[in-house]
């Protein structure tokens, strides 16, 4: 049986956020056939859509798995169903958002599933979490993490202390000071 690293991101932002991302991370932790293997600190984040929402709690899981991809995001669908996610709005508030960041080095593009994230590269809340668990993650046609990182706006992203681990107290600057 061969495990495939795979890297979820996670947000929230309705009904007790924190409690619905630590709980996110115990059912990632619960998908058959996986395990999880690592999981970032805790960042509060501005939302990207429409301001007129609350900010996002957001985190990011690396999990072993010997799921298919398809079967992986159908699990991850689940547990946002099981938390109450109603897809109504783009970018707008949710209770929880599991989103397939990467699937080992596979790249794909399709109508259900696209490999790596689509805009994965251009969000330091989505890649902020991601060096904090993976510094050293190559995102298959974009680069590494950390100058990926760099690229983006700084501003809007928290780090909760309550859920920091030393490893991931790296600062923006010292993160500039990588490239």
């Amino acid at each position: 049986m061969t495990f495939v690293r795979a890297y979820v991101g996670i947000g929230s932002n309705l009904d007790d956020p924190l409690t619905h991302v630590r709980q996110a991370f115990r059912d990632l932790d619960a998908i058959p056939q996986s395990r999880g293997v690592a999981r970032s600190p805790l960042y509060r984040t501005k939302p990207l859509g429409p301001q007129d929402q609350p900010d996002y709690i957001n985190a990011a899981a690396a999990l072993e798995t010997t799921l298919s991809a398809d079967d992986l995001l159908r699990a991850l669908q689940a547990i946002e169903a099981a938390h109450g996610r109603i897809r109504q709005q783009r970018w707008g508030p949710r209770t929880l958002d599991l989103d397939l960041l990467l699937y080992g080095d596979l790249v794909r593009q399709d109508p259900d599933l696209t490999l790596p994230h689509p805009r994965l590269h251009q969000r330091a809340f989505v890649l902020r979490p991601l060096y904090a668990i993976a510094p050293g993650l190559v995102i298959p046609g974009r680069g590494a993490v950390r100058r990926l990182l760099c690229a983006c706006s700084r501003s809007g992203i928290e780090l909760l202390g309550a859920d920091v681990k030393p490893a991931a107290r790296t600062s923006f600057h010292q993160l500039a000071n990588l490239k």
